[in-house]
């Protein structure tokens, strides 16, 4: 069951004074009492509001009660300014992808800048390469991630040498393909 908000029926912000309160229930009072032709339960439901509201006793107890209702509340919800979920899980295959999403944008960014290449964009174009060695980076990341995965026992895992030595040869190869394209435009 949900608990009333004891504020909102009074209209009143939880930092109003005694004073306040008691100038807003005589205004609610006037404009629902049923012998002025309001709602009877409306008229129930301020009266209640104003027994709790109006005694200062009362008051800090509703607050304590309602604080830590609100703060068990956010904890069952989940951890305050948790992070946003990730479009990609924190699997070998998401990291992977992410590596490669970094990697592709890094490119395109790198050939959008040469095409419209001016001699002021030389920062930007820095830019695109340090985009595109992040993304190298990160590829690298996942590899070493991927090894640290396996079986101690595996192949792999013991010639680090020869995977180390084909992956900086592809991407020794790819960025030499990548400045014979750039330099052909």
């Amino acid at each position: 069951m949900r608990a009333k908000n004891y504020y909102d029926i009074l209209g009143s912000p939880e930092d109003a004074s005694q004073e306040e309160i008691e100038r807003l229930y005589k205004l609610l009072a006037r404009q629902h009492h049923p012998d002025l032709g309001g709602d009877p339960e409306v008229m129930k439901q301020i009266n209640e509001a104003y027994r709790v509201l109006g005694n200062d006793f009362t008051r800090r107890a509703y607050d304590t009660r309602r604080n830590r209702r609100v703060s068990h509340a956010m904890e069952t919800a989940g951890p305050p300014l948790s992070a946003p979920p990730m479009l990609l899980p924190d699997t070998l295959f998401g990291r992977l992808m992410s590596a490669l999403f970094v990697l592709g944008g890094g490119l395109l960014f790198l050939f959008l800048v040469t095409i419209n290449f001016l001699r002021f964009m030389w920062p930007v174009f820095l830019f695109a390469v340090l985009v595109v060695l992040l993304g190298v980076w990160k590829v690298h990341e996942v590899m070493i991630s991927a090894r640290k995965n396996l079986p101690h026992s595996h192949v792999l895992r013991r010639y680090v040498w020869a995977q180390e030595l084909a992956f900086w040869l592809t991407a020794g190869l790819s960025a030499y393909t990548i400045y014979l394209l750039i330099t052909a435009m």
